[in-house]
């Protein structure tokens, strides 16, 4: 399953899926978790929080473009 992580406020990281969401406390999680991150696992992906931005910039130039 893969989440990625929407906000996090205090000690409490929100974790999205296909528009679910969940509240996972800090501690359980990774100390170098940000917004935007993608969990699998219980780990950081950065392989696939790489290509997620790659693929915003990408689709955000083109919309500049116009």
């Amino acid at each position: 399953m893969k989440y990625i992580v929407d906000r996090i406020e205090d000690n409490i990281v929100v974790l999205e899926n296909n528009n679910k969401t969940i509240k996972v406390d800090k501690k359980l999680l990774p100390s170098n978790i940000k917004e935007g991150s993608i969990i699998t696992k219980g780990k950081i992906n950065t392989k696939l929080e790489v290509k997620r931005r790659k693929k915003i910039r990408t689709k955000f130039n083109k919309l500049k473009k116009q």
